[in-house]
């Protein structure tokens, strides 16, 4: 065993008997179920970060076998060993690594490729680990989550990263599907929607904020998004007293029949402007029309110029 090697057995050694020594003698009598075992998770936590650099010492002892090339092809030669971070669950830990490089070439460290190194310091299951809160609560709640369980720090741009980085793996849930719905014969009646909606936007911070706001200021500042809906609906038919009695309100008429409900509704929204939004439902609405649909129906809400284009691009 190599003597840089030698001290971190000893203290995995020493890390065991303290613990065991922890759980079974006398300090162990005046603790709760609760403090034990947040003691002696946050201690494996410890024992493994020393476990793992072990691993990596380990393996970075072992001199790359020669040549080392750069893409091209060009020889790298040995130049020193330089070190580098892994910030996995069990904390940071640091240990140096063989390193090649060659006059016009970019420097590289061969151990990387072989241990599959993440190209940031976080380790792949911490990494997985935030992202995997994060897709569900807010960056702020999964870094309370490793803060508190493991007590570890992460900033919110890591995490912010870390989620962008994921969500390019998945599919998008919005794409339209390879083969559309078949229409229901029943629902005749294709409904199209357009309006538009504000959404706030995220203001840079400024050094010292105004108490009171100038004329015509506002705190908060809106862009408009184009919100797009699509559906087909079957007619509620009425007789002409039904109506009548819908608009009075006449206390002996009969309990109204369930409303039809929209088939096939899709709900979109696009922060691209108008004619962005319009030019992904007109092939959706062409999707859905055919000879079992008779009137069609556009509802608008906002900008004149909305409702010029909803005429433009859904022309029937």
């Amino acid at each position: 065993m190599t003597s840089n090697l030698e001290p971190l057995v000893q203290q995995l050694h020493g890390e065991f008997h303290n613990l065991l020594a922890y759980v079974t003698g006398p300090e162990a009598g005046s603790q709760t179920v609760s403090t034990v075992e947040r003691t002696v998770f946050r201690r494996l936590l410890a024992w493994g970060a020393v476990l793992l650099r072990l691993f990596c010492v380990t393996r970075a002892a072992v001199r790359p076998a020669e040549p080392v090339t750069a893409p091209d092809g060009t020889r790298l030669t040995s130049h020193d060993q330089r070190p580098t971070t892994d910030d996995a669950v069990f904390g940071k830990g640091r240990f140096a690594r063989h390193y090649f490089t060659a006059p016009g070439q970019a420097g590289c460290c061969p151990l990387a490729a072989e241990l599959s190194w993440p190209a940031r310091c976080y380790a792949d299951l911490r990494r997985e680990w935030a992202v995997y809160g994060a897709t569900d609560a807010s960056y702020r709640e999964s870094q309370t989550v490793l803060e508190r369980l493991l007590g570890l720090s992460r900033s919110l741009q890591a995490s912010e990263s870390a989620a962008l980085e994921a969500g390019g793996e998945v599919t998008i849930f919005d794409d339209p599907p390879a083969e559309p719905t078949a229409p229901s014969p029943a629902a005749t009646i294709l409904v199209v929607q357009a309006e538009g909606q504000g959404v706030p936007m995220v203001q840079p911070a400024t050094p010292k904020p105004s108490v009171r706001l100038a004329k015509g200021q506002k705190r908060t500042t809106k862009t408009e998004a184009g919100v797009t809906r699509l559906s087909t609906i079957r007619p509620s038919e009425r007789t002409p007293h039904e109506v009548v009695d819908a608009l009075l309100r006449t206390a002996d008429r009969p309990a109204p029949a369930a409303r039809p409900q929209p088939v096939g509704k899709e709900l979109r929204a696009t922060l691209e402007g108008k004619a962005a939004a319009m030019n992904r439902l007109a092939p959706r609405v062409a999707q859905r029309d055919g000879p079992h649909i008779q009137p069609h129906v556009a509802l608008t809400a906002g900008a004149e110029a909305r409702h010029q284009q909803v005429v433009t691009y859904v022309p029937q």
